[in-house]
């Protein structure tokens, strides 16, 4: 049996595909990023192109109302941008942020997590001590500190949401090693001769992997939101390169007036987006937790 077929044998497969919650969230964050990959071969323009836009075209309703263009199919908002296109080149830099944050997130955690659990000690102590003292800040306000004080742009924003996510990864794989680091195998090793490095890299971190996992996935959503956040209050990404987040804010201002579809769309995928994610994130959640078992 070939490692593929022993995968599609498996417990965790078969439950996946019985889940309908499992299975909706996987259509949905797929639909996502196929959208974000190949959705500009279709879009009617570049949103970011300003020689493709007119301002004649301000805030047309999507093309189902009164006065609708079937060139723009979710109308579009103050500069003439067609929703559409701007939602497609949206999701991509939402996508690319969350995810870029949290590799960051997730390498930087799991270090001084494996280090902190490890070794123990001052180095221990002197880590969850940082941890502590930032968990006792609201993440977001942490984050627009960030922002505010070094300013806007994409590689401020993802070092300002690392920093924000970092800790809840180091908390998680410290408390995993220092369970693991006293079982035989760990024991075994040191009787054997290997330092300490090659421990932790061999058989101390793939026994912490599982709940890196269920957090990455969660943490995807988290950062999107926050993302998000962060655009709307205007600290986020740029303006010239609107995030779904920044859309949102820019539809806000004329959100009472009628012209409802700038801002509820990108919401509205906003919100389909993380609710795919998080469905996801449940089942793995669900699966890998032995006391469910």
């Amino acid at each position: 049996m070939t490692k593929k077929d022993g995968f599609f044998q498996s417990e965790f497969f078969h439950n996946f595909v019985r889940s309908p919650g499992a299975m909706a969230g996987l259509v949905v964050v797929l639909f996502f990023l196929l959208m974000a990959v190949f959705g500009p071969l279709f879009t009617p323009q570049n949103p970011y192109d300003i020689g493709t836009l007119d301002l004649m075209d301000a805030y047309k309703p999507p093309v189902w109302m009164e006065g609708g263009d079937p060139a723009f199919v979710l109308g579009t908002d103050e500069q003439g941008r067609d929703m559409l296109s701007a939602i497609v080149y949206g999701s991509r830099i939402s996508l690319f942020i969350s995810m870029i944050v949290v590799v960051l997130s997730c390498i930087f955690g799991t270090v001084l997590g494996l280090t902190a659990g490890y070794f123990g000690g001052r180095l221990d102590s002197f880590l969850m001590r940082i941890v502590d003292i930032q968990l006792s800040f609201p993440a977001m306000l942490v984050a627009l500190f960030i922002m505010a004080a070094f300013g806007r742009g994409f590689g401020k924003l993802v070092a300002a949401l690392t920093i924000v996510g970092w800790v809840l990864y180091a908390r998680t794989v410290r408390s995993s090693v220092l369970v693991e680091k006293k079982k035989e195998y760990v024991d075994a090793a040191r009787l054997i001769g290997l330092s300490p490095f090659p421990i932790i890299v061999r058989h101390v971190l793939p026994n912490v992997l599982t709940p890196l996992i269920v957090i990455a996935t969660i943490q995807v959503g988290t950062v999107i939101l926050t993302e998000a956040t962060l655009s709307y209050l205007g600290v986020g990404v740029p303006v010239t390169r609107p995030s779904l987040g920044l859309l949102v804010k820019n539809g806000y201002d004329v959100l009472f007036s009628g012209l409802w579809w700038s801002s509820v769309f990108p919401g509205m995928f906003i919100m389909l987006l993380v609710f795919g994610i998080n469905l996801l994130g449940d089942f793995l959640r669900d699966e890998f937790n032995p006391r469910l078992k």
